[in-house]
């Protein structure tokens, strides 16, 4: 199967019709526009719940697990969001799919490891919701390596990347993270603060851009520092993206879709090029 979304992603004999995909949504215009794209670009039978007590069964009445779910705020029978609560109290991953939402309501989201949420705002939302569970499904094919002196960093950085099913390793110095890369040949972004004790960030990405291109791995630097003359510099030793902490969850996954997005072409544009 060829997926082409709408924002160019591009995955090639990725089949993905076997996920187990709950839509928890009683509109029956959404559920029908859902139903029908996620069949045509992704191969996939969803299961739809209109209410919070079919949510329920649905995931009670079957041994195989629920890959994911897409899920309003409210259903019948969970006006005030138990849907979404007991979705997390089961540790179902889910995308939330809602007509509105405000800043309060976002930050409870994210702070209850939500995946993503897409709002119904034009008529290109439910492609949006296509792209964003496809990511998600085959965002394990990725292999994340962190850089990061501080052990909070990392286990922030490693938490949020698996919440995205992210495969993940994480490195404690620019040494360790050498040696990682070395042994790991499937890493296809790295994550690296700049200020650390053996090797800086700069340090590091210069290290690794000698042998190691942008065709092969993404470099994202990141940094607590106020200095703006930092994401210059990074960039200019070879790095591919810069962040600066803190950092806003909807940014930070972007940024990184997009670094991962750009690998995959270039990987597809020189693999043509060799036919």
């Amino acid at each position: 199967m060829d997926f082409l979304g709408v924002s160019g992603m591009h995955y090639s004999g990725v089949s993905l019709k076997n996920n187990r995909i709950i839509v928890a949504e009683d509109s029956n215009v959404f559920t029908s526009m859902i139903r029908q794209r996620m069949k045509e670009l992704l191969e996939i039978d969803v299961e739809i719940c209109r209410d919070f007590e079919e949510l329920q069964h649905a995931n009670e009445k079957s041994n195989e697990p629920i890959k994911l779910a897409i899920s309003n705020i409210n259903l019948p029978g969970a006006e005030q969001g138990e849907a979404l609560n007991y979705l997390v109290d089961v540790a179902i991953p889910t995308i939330v799919f809602t007509g509105t939402l405000q800043d309060t309501t976002r930050d409870k989201l994210l702070s209850n490891q939500i995946v993503d949420y897409i709002i119904k705002d034009s008529v290109f939302a439910v492609d949006m919701l296509v792209e964003a569970v496809c990511r998600f499904l085959t965002n394990h094919n990725h292999h994340v390596l962190i850089v990061d002196d501080s052990q909070t960093a990392r286990a922030l950085l490693t938490t949020r990347l698996k919440r995205y099913n992210f495969k993940v390793s994480a490195a404690e110095s620019g040494q360790k993270a050498l040696d990682l890369l070395k042994a790991n040949r499937d890493i296809s972004l790295m994550i690296t603060d700049y200020n650390m004790p053996d090797i800086d960030g700069f340090e590091l990405t210069r290290r690794i851009r000698a042998h190691v291109g942008s065709h092969q791995l993404r470099i994202i630097g990141v940094s607590s520092s106020t200095d703006r003359l930092l994401s210059a510099r990074f960039l200019k030793a070879g790095g591919n993206d810069f962040m600066m902490r803190p950092f806003i969850d909807e940014e930070f996954y972007c940024r990184v879709n997009q670094n991962l997005d750009t690998l995959s072409q270039m990987r597809l544009l020189m693999s043509k090029s060799r036919k």
